[in-house]
């Protein structure tokens, strides 16, 4: 809803009262959701340049250059609190909304991936999220061919009642035929194609800019948008097809606040007329505003030249989409619509898309970090409890719905990324964050969070060509969260400058807090990273491999998976050397290594479970730290001999084989064998497939 002060700019800006149809634009489009009015100050700090960077900030997706002919198109999006509301459809549409990103510039999505945060897989409400939200996914991308080949599933307390999930696509498209969501030239027509409007969706963007509670729960279910994955398959092939005429002038897809947020935003340089009583419409008795407002699913507006909007009518036909021509580009700066003869809106184009009054909230630092103290437990006991834990485990029962294979590029995706064929190089993918250490340090772990992304393409010999973000926050009003987004912020700009990483789009999403459970979610700057590399074959270790560590191991258990078990406390990771990038990406590329992963959720331990499972370890110094710490910026190594490691500092840790991971420290020996780390890797889906039952 408005604020009261709101309300009173607007009427004075107008000089007189709005009209429902304004009201409820100004409603969404000045939302959080839409017009970021808590976070644009902390946004044009980000570092966007970069000398690949075609379409930065700003589009529905940016288009970045891959090679001199073909470029990368990628957009990240949240679809958070639909996906309590209704699980299955707020995570379909989210699919479906973040591929007509992709598809209005032009792109053809070739991959997606998916960073998801839930509440304990104890509590049942938190299992039928999680359940149905990986389904809504999986259904919706393997309709229509996209794979899903990157993900990460995060559970902590603070996402019961307000899961989140984001997805990011990446598409192609040549760097000289990409389009743009901005207008070209006046007098050019408006075309909607897709879907017939209906009533769903209706104040879906002011919906997403609220907190939760239980009792409007259900209230809110018209809020959730419903998708049609098969409709969403003609929508790409007819957008890609009409835009190979060159006829096709500027696109935007109906996502956020429906036909007023795209058509106003397309036309925000120019103006807008549009005829709301030319919509197609799947419902009969529809007001303007709810015409205008809806957020019915794939549909897409186009500009088009009034002598083409015939030819690209016919290729609408070809799919059996519905079109019509809404309207038009006009020169006169001003957003205006009509229905049946009457002028239902007629206010200054800027005033909606370009003048929501920034918010500015009172920040509070705070200090969350707590003593260290040893869990009493068996250090046994703890490894298996660490790697048991569902941030560790495997995640098969989440990949296994997904079909990756779909149009055969998909490498790999398992290990630390996923790998795409494209051309004749890798596409290598990477996403997430760590929630637990950035609420302790939001900065530091913000500035990690972009390391380890980073960490992830270095194991495949890659280098980053750019990032996409989601924001994910509770409400800003808190003095504490709104020092959260800035430090946050600030940690991702300063990182990817660090790294000379372009941040060329994403999304925020706020007030992520729920009345039912009395929770806010930790700060959850969750990241997209999209490398480049060479094609390899797949890493594996050998028998008679040794293992070595790379990077300096320090005590951080604060925010650790060993603290969320146990209540452990201790120090948030500091900073990370991103030093080390560069030279873990010449191991790999010059093939000096057989197996390389980095260290993160579960430290070495969980490093170990993955790349050499099967091993014989020497620990000098003492066990539980080596094993339990998640410092950043490290990395367990496989290799034939120490000749391959020369100039680099490094530390022996044992050799690859044997029947079972045997580790000898000074305080003693660990065996786990086979069997109970099999058992541990499978406890979500053992969990998940209970709860089926």
């Amino acid at each position: 809803m408005l604020s009261s002060g709101d309300l009173l700019r607007i009427r004075e800006l107008l000089g007189r009262e709005p009209s429902e149809v304004e009201r409820a634009c100004f409603e969404n489009l000045w939302s959080e959701h839409c017009s970021y009015r808590s976070t644009r100050t902390f946004l044009r700090s980000l570092p966007t340049q970069g000398k690949d960077v075609i379409v930065g900030p700003g589009d529905d997706a940016a288009v970045v250059r891959f090679s001199d002919d073909l470029a990368i198109v990628v957009g990240m999006e949240s679809h958070n609190h639909p996906s309590y509301v209704d699980p299955y459809h707020g995570a379909a549409t989210g699919v479906g909304g973040i591929v007509r990103d992709v598809v209005s510039m032009g792109g053809r999505p070739i991959a997606l991936m998916d960073p998801l945060y839930f509440g304990p897989l104890a509590r049942e409400k938190n299992r039928y999220l999680f359940e149905h939200v990986v389904s809504g996914i999986g259904d919706y991308g393997n309709c229509i061919g996209v794979p899903v080949v990157r993900g990460e599933v995060v559970f902590d307390e603070g996402y019961s009642g307000n899961p989140l999930v984001n997805v990011v696509c990446i598409g192609t498209v040549h760097p000289g035929r990409y389009l743009t969501g901005h207008a070209q030239k006046t007098g050019s027509r408006l075309v909607l194609v897709g879907s017939s409007t209906g009533r769903d969706g209706l104040g879906g963007a002011s919906f997403a800019s609220r907190d939760l509670s239980e009792d409007a729960s259900e209230e809110d279910r018209p809020s959730v948008q419903i998708g049609d994955p098969y409709t969403e398959k003609l929508i790409i092939d007819a957008t890609l097809e009409m835009a190979a005429t060159g006829h096709v002038l500027s696109c935007k897809d109906l996502g956020a606040a429906g036909l007023a947020g795209a058509s106003s935003e397309l036309c925000s340089t120019f103006g807008a007329l549009i005829r709301a009583e030319r919509v197609h419409l799947r419902e009969t008795g529809m007001r303007p505003a709810e015409i205008m407002l809806s957020e019915s699913q794939e549909r897409m507006v186009l500009e088009v030249p009034a002598e083409h909007v015939a030819e690209i009518g016919r290729i609408a036909e070809k799919y059996n989409l519905r079109w019509s021509e809404i309207g038009e580009v006009i020169a006169e700066r001003c957003y205006r619509v009509t229905f049946q003869g009457e002028t239902v809106c007629d206010i200054p184009i800027n005033l909606l898309t370009g003048d929501a009054p920034a918010c500015r909230w009172e920040m509070e630092p705070y200090q969350a970090e707590q003593p260290f103290s040893r869990p009493v437990e068996a250090i046994k006991d703890l490894a298996l409890r660490i790697l048991s834990h569902p941030d560790v485990a495997g995640k098969e029962w989440v990949y296994e719905q997904y079909d990756h294979d779909v149009q055969l590029r998909t490498i790999s995706m398992g290990g630390d990324a996923a790998v795409l064929r494209l051309q004749d190089k890798a596409l290598v993918l990477s996403c997430g964050c760590n929630p637990r250490h950035i609420y302790l340090s939001p900065y530091a772990g913000t500035a990690n969070a972009v390391i380890e992304n980073a960490c992830n393409l270095a194991c495949q010999g890659a280098v980053p060509l750019c990032l996409v973000n989601c924001l994910n926050f509770a409400s800003p009003i808190h003095p504490n969260v709104y020092w959260q987004l800035e430090q946050c912020t600030r940690g991702m700009g300063d990182m990817a400058r660090s790294l000379s990483i372009p941040v060329v789009g994403g999304n925020v999403s706020l007030y992520n807090e729920s009345d039912e459970f009395g929770t806010q979610i930790k700060p959850t700057p969750s990241i997209g990273l999209i490398g480049k590399g060479d094609l390899r074959s797949s890493l594996s270790p050998s028998d008679g491999n040794e293992l070595a560590l790379i990077g300096k191991n320090e005590p951080f258990f604060g925010g650790s998976v060993l603290d969320a078990i146990s209540g452990c406390g201790g120090k948030a990771p500091s900073v990370a050397d991103p030093s080390i990038l560069k030279v873990i990406r010449s191991l790999v590329g010059k093939e000096r290594v057989q197996g390389v992963t980095d260290i993160s959720h579960g430290g070495l331990l969980a490093a170990l479970s993955r790349l050499a499972p099967r091993s014989s370890l020497e620990f000098e110094t003492e066990m539980f730290s080596a094993l339990f710490s998640e410092a950043y910026g490290r990395f367990l190594l496989a290799f034939q001999n120490e000749s391959q490691l020369r100039d680099i500092p490094y530390t022996i840790l044992g050799e690859v084989g044997g029947d079972a991971l045997r580790i000898h420290g000074p305080e003693g020996d660990l065996t786990l064998s086979s069997s109970e780390l099999r058992n541990a890797a499978n406890s979500v889906t053992r969990t998940m497939r209970h709860a089926w039952q």
